[in-house]
């Protein structure tokens, strides 16, 4: 719940200091059960020099923090718990505000397209099968998790990559298998030795013949619904906005010749425009572009309510195109953390006994000020919906490093844990829960090459685990009292 409680209220509400307070308890237990004592690093609220004004989001990093730092402390005060007493890893607190297009662009591996664009519910998705009597096709229930061995190794993967993978597969195991050499022969005559060695191979045939199965069936029906929809050509003019090779013109141009695209599309294609051009937040432009869209006022609050998303860093206002940035946000400041070269007024670290902090950080009131433009930690590279297999930017499925990391890696180098407030996507994590709070590995390309870059263990926390729809659904939810349909122009 953490998106609508911390974004969109001018001052923060009883039911938002309730999930702040639950949420640095959950992270506070998950060290306490590592026995891990973090150096604790939060991206600071630049109103801190007391000079500036700032949006009550913009200090939430801040107040979480020292949250967690409350929490961290009692475990450290208790006898007879071996709760260590010095620093043993280290923790930096973020936001949504590091990227605001991830939740909403199309992305284009395996994992992300099933819970995108197919109807599951969470980890389950309903297969239809062959009746057994030639009947109506009967359903069943599969969860798509790492007990499926197929699953494991394609979820990363893109979904022009997983159907090349799966079609190989299919074609490997038919000819090696078997049991299934015998089933292609047809009706020929089978001997009493071809039965026998059918029986043997008979019962891993049918237990590798429904996996496969199952995710052919899975990668044709996404195939079918991009080709449908036109996702490839929506795809590569989301990737044109973000990297500033397309702009008003070219999203007109789409909402005019596509009218009966589907409302999400457009909604998430608008999303991403008022996200990279937010001075549209102050013109009857994006007014136009919505009744030219057709989007309802419920969609249009989404639209709108991208403005409270907003970042704050410095770094923003010194780039003319902060959607052009040469490198990932996020490696460089995990990079910058490892080497001990994060500038300490931007990300201090609340572990130094500083009480100017504590007195600026309880005392600073939260006023609502117009925030600089938003930012993108996508660095230039090969559309997502076309990078080939084993690209060079470490977008490769094979995730087996990452999942069997080498004990080594952690003797090495403390380990790095950054939690982002606002909620995660798909493809930017591996997750798994402990404690009740969902912990993420960072997204593959970057912890694995970062993981041996550094030779230290970085671990992704959020908030949520969020599709597309669900993050949408926040955005309505937020509040917005300064947003009033009336006055949208249309």
């Amino acid at each position: 719940m953490a998106l609508e409680e911390f974004y969109g209220n001018e001052v923060m509400t009883q039911k938002g200091y309730e999930c702040l307070n639950l949420m640095a308890n959950r992270i506070a237990t998950v060290f306490a059960s590592l026995l891990e004592f973090p150096s604790v690093r939060y991206r600071a609220a630049k109103s801190l020099d007391l000079n500036t004004m700032t949006t009550i989001s913009d200090i939430i990093p801040t107040k979480l923090a020292a949250t967690v730092w409350d929490c961290l402390m009692k475990y450290k005060s208790l006898k007879n718990f071996n709760f260590p007493q010095t620093e043993t890893c280290e923790l930096l607190i973020l936001d949504r505000s590091i990227d605001q297009i991830a939740p909403i662009i199309h992305e284009w591996t395996y994992d992300a397209m099933c819970h995108d664009l197919l109807n599951m519910d969470g980890s389950k998705y309903v297969q239809e099968v062959a009746s057994k009597t030639g009947g109506v096709p009967e359903k069943k229930e599969v969860l798509l998790e790492e007990h499926d061995p197929v699953w494991l190794e394609l979820c990363h993967a893109h979904i022009a990559d997983a159907s090349e993978r799966l079609h190989d597969k299919m074609s490997s195991f038919v000819s090696t298998n078997k049991a299934a050499q015998m089933r292609s022969r047809g009706g020929g005559e089978l001997s009493d030795r071809d039965i026998q060695k059918i029986a043997q191979a008979l019962q891993q045939y049918s237990e590798q013949i429904d996996k496969l199965s199952l995710h052919i069936d899975i990668a044709a029906k996404i195939n079918k619904i991009i080709r449908e929809l036109g996702l490839k050509q929506v795809g590569q003019l989301e990737q044109d906005l973000v990297f500033g090779d397309a702009g008003t013109k070219e999203v007109i141009n789409f909402l005019k010749t596509k009218p009966d695209a589907p409302c999400e599309i457009k909604l998430r294609l608008l999303m991403i425009y008022v996200a990279t051009h937010p001075e549209k937040f102050r013109s009857d432009k994006l007014a136009k572009l919505m009744e030219l869209a057709r989007l309802s006022s419920d969609d249009m609050k989404a639209v709108y309510n991208m403005k409270f998303l907003e970042g704050s860093s410095e770094a923003k206002k010194k780039s003319s195109c902060v959607f052009s940035l040469k490198m990932d946000a996020r490696k460089e400041l995990i990079e910058k953390l490892s080497n001990n070269e994060l500038p300490k007024n931007d990300y201090p670290c609340i572990n130094d006994s500083s009480p100017t902090f504590h007195e600026r950080a309880k005392s600073k009131s939260a006023e609502m000020v117009e925030p600089p433009p938003a930012h993108s930690v996508r660095s230039r590279r090969t559309p997502t919906w076309a990078r080939p297999r084993d690209s060079e930017d470490g977008n490769s499925s094979d995730h087996s490093i990452l999942r069997h990391a080498s004990s080594d890696i952690k003797k090495i180098g403390r380990r790095i844990f950054v939690f982002i407030i606002g909620g995660a996507t798909r493809s930017e994590y591996l997750y798994v829960n402990t404690e009740n709070l969902t912990l993420h590995s960072l997204q593959l390309r970057v912890c694995h090459k970062l993981t041996t870059k550094l030779k230290r263990e970085v671990v992704l926390c959020s908030s949520s685990l969020d599709d597309p729809q669900q993050f949408i659904t926040k955005l309505k939810l937020m509040t917005a009292n300064d947003i009033s349909l009336d006055n949208l122009g249309i």
